[in-house]
This record gives structure tokens, C-alpha cells and sequence, in this order.
């Protein structure tokens, strides 16, 4: 089986970390697979040391949120390029189905592609900007698309476009983490840390807004900041550095070995305004440290609250402060039985090997239900 995998990022994301992952089980069951993807970025090499042979494709970059008029004109650039640069590799190649790993290629999959492919499109996230969402929707309508999502909530924005058959909801999977029964403080000396991209969605700022409630409560206490802006906006950034000033928070950068910043950290805080799933959550269940997270998108298709983690409904820094300071005060034994039961959750639903052994089924699926025509010829575009 030839597959031809795209993704609009080639910055290491928890979608990118996804479609590794489901580069490495196709490999491993024989499938040759080509990608497309914008160049410069860490996906590209890691792509490469599968032997993975990457096109670069131009999309972007783009500003996180509403987009400005030369976003759009350039999109309208890219677009066509776009379109020009499927349509030549499927030509020679000959692909049995596009993997579309994000919406923004969405558009030209749609034009290069004309239903005459199978295309799978996986949904890491909500599309919030209602004209990004329609034209998703019509992609995926024009091309036939069926749709993996991470989370019933990621879901629930494509059902109307999509027929329920090709509906597919499918939990991303993390590898296994070391996992070790925590001695949670007695003294105070909590390390509290929040892991992932630095964006307005993914709530730094309520984080640092909630440090600095329970600094003056738990002056032992210690927060940390794991990651970089990537595809945010960069003066976001720096608008969490100067909420953080005089506090006890440290920025630890970007940091690939999620092992070692997990072990250092008695508690991880996902405070993201929404999210479709939560991939560092699951890391944090894999790795026994408590999760406290805002009861948003498909966050609680994940955490039930009080028996996996802790969630807080309210998305306000007060609300997680509160929340912060009920688990810093709690009984170990409670904390303890939580760890163990979200470790339970990552062995039953949320192991590596579980998703990639779904993801290929789909894949394999949607590859053989294929219109007859093509089984007896190359499965080529025209120009």
C-alpha cells in the first residue's frame, strides 16, 4: 500500500508526535508511505530517519487565531501550489489514500484529489474560526473524507459533513513512561508544572495568575513553564514572562526528553482554554503524577474527575488556584489511588500500541472499500 501522509506543521507537536506514530505501524506492516510537509522544521529529519521520503509543500506560516489579510492572500498562494504539488506526486506514484494530518491542507486535497482517492482526515483540534471550519467541512465533503478525531469533542464540529460510517473517534496514544510512586511533600515543596506549546489556548497565562494567588500560601512551592511558542504568537510569550516576573516560575524551553521533565514534577496543570484531547495528560497519567486540568473540549472524555485527575470547571486562575491548593493540602493516599488508576487508564486506552493498532485498521479499511476501477489500475490524478 502506497500512502501519501501531509501535515500543515512540521514543527513536533502532539499531532505531529501522532502521525510518527502512525508512520512507524505502517512501516512495520509493509506499507511504503511518502509525506508533504512545510521544510525547516524537527518532523522533517525525524521523518527521514524512517526513510521516509518528504516533499515540501509552502503553507504558511500562519498566526495562530484570526488570521490578517495577507494570511489570507497568501493562503490563496499556497493553495495552488498546493493542489500543483498532489496532484504531481499522486500522478507519479500512484497512491492508495491521502492522509491529511490537520485541516489546513484540507482545501487542496479536495481539488488535487476529486473523490478519486480515499482521504483520511485526522482531527487533532477544534477549528474555532467559523469560516476555517466551513471550508473544512466542504473539503471534506468535496473529496468524500473520512474522519479520524481524537475525542468525541473534536468530532462533534464535523458529524454534519461527514457520514457516520466514516466517523471514526480514536484516542491518541503515548509510549510508556517510567512510572513511580510519588512521596508528595510535607514540606511544601511542590513542583507544579505546566508541559506544551506557549499559546493563548493553551492557558500559560491563568497558570501563572494561579502561581501567584498561592504564592503567598505555599511559599516552598515551586512552578514550572515546559515549552516554546511555535505556532502561537510570540508576544503572547512574552506578555506570560512579565505576568511571571518575582515569582518562583522557571521556563524550561522546549524539552524533547518528556520522561525527564515528568519525573521532576509532583503535579502537572493542563489550564488550556480548549483542547481536543490532551496529549501531555496522558503522558503525566503513563508517568503516575497527578493531573489537574479545566474541564474543556475533550479533556473530560480523558479525566474523570477525582478518580484520574482533578478537573476544574470554571476557567478562571481563581478556580485553578483552588483547585491547585485542594491537591497540595490533600492526603497522600488519595493522590496515590488517582496515580494508580490513571496509570490503568493509559495500559487499557491510551498505550501506543492500542492506537496505532486502530489507526491502521482504519487505514486498511478505507483503503480496500476503494472503487472497483482503481484495484486494476494505478490510482492516478489528472492534470
Amino acid at each position: 500500500m502506497n500512502i501519501l501522509f501531509l501535515d500543515q506543521f512540521s514543527q513536533m507537536g502532539g499531532a505531529q508526535h501522532g502521525l510518527l506514530d502512525t508512520i512507524e505501524a505502517a512501516r512495520v506492516r509493509g506499507w511504503r508511505a511518502w509525506a508533504a510537509l512545510p521544510p525547516g522544521g524537527p518532523l522533517v529529519s525525524r521523518l527521514a530517519s524512517l526513510d521516509v521520503t518528504v516533499a515540501p509543500v509552502p503553507c504558511g506560516p500562519y498566526r495562530s487565531g484570526a488570521k490578517s489579510l495577507p494570511d489570507l492572500f497568501r493562503f490563496g498562494g499556497d493553495l495552488m501550489r498546493q493542489v500543483r504539488l498532489i496532484k504531481d506526486l499522486a500522478n507519479r506514484i500512484g497512491f492508495d489514500l491521502i492522509y491529511v494530518n490537520g485541516p489546513r491542507l484540507l482545501p487542496a486535497v479536495a481539488l488535487a484529489a476529486r473523490g478519486r482517492l480515499p482521504v483520511l482526515f485526522h482531527a487533532h483540534s477544534h477549528v474555532e474560526q467559523a469560516m476555517a471550519r466551513k471550508l473544512a467541512c466542504w473539503s471534506i465533503r468535496r473529496s468524500g473524507a473520512a474522519v479520524a478525531a481524537c475525542s468525541h469533542s473534536v468530532m462533534a464540529q464535523f458529524r454534519d459533513c461527514v457520514v457516520q460510517s466514516k466517523q471514526s473517534v480514536i484516542p491518541n496514544g503515548v509510549r510508556e513512561l517510567p512510572f513511580r510512586k510519588r512521596d508528595f511533600p510535607r514540606d511544601g515543596t511542590w513542583r507544579i508544572g505546566v508541559i506544551g506549546r506557549i499559546s493563548p489556548e493553551k492557558g500559560q497565562a491563568e497558570f501563572v495568575r494561579a502561581a501567584a494567588i498561592l504564592n503567598g500560601e505555599f511559599l516552598a512551592a515551586r512552578f514550572f513553564l515546559c515549552g516554546a511558542p511555535m505556532f502561537g504568537d510570540a508576544r503572547y510569550f512574552d506578555d506570560v514572562q512579565r505576568l511571571a516576573r518575582g515569582l518562583p516560575i522557571e521556563f524550561l524551553g522546549w524539552r524533547e526528553d518528556i520522561a525527564a521533565v515528568l519525573s521532576d514534577l509532583d503535579l502537572v496543570v493542563v489550564p488550556s482554554k480548549l483542547e481536543g484531547m490532551g496529549r501531555v495528560a496522558v503522558e503525566a497519567y503513563a508517568a503516575g503524577v497527578p493531573v489537574i486540568a479545566f474541564a474543556v473540549g475533550g479533556i473530560p472524555e480523558i479525566v474523570t474527575d477525582r478518580e484520574t485527575g482533578f478537573l476544574v470547571p470554571d476557567k478562571t486562575a481563581q478556580a485553578l488556584a483552588g483547585c491547585i491548593r485542594e491537591v497540595l493540602r490533600a492526603n497522600p493516599a488519595d493522590l496515590h489511588r488517582i496515580a494508580a488508576n490513571a496509570r490503568r487508564a493509559w495500559e487499557t486506552r491510551y498505550d501506543t500500541v492500542i492506537y496505532q493498532d486502530r489507526i491502521t485498521q482504519l487505514v486498511e479499511r478505507l483503503a480496500s472499500d476503494r472503487p472497483a476501477e482503481r484495484e486494476t489500475e494505478a490510482p492516478t490524478l489528472h492534470k
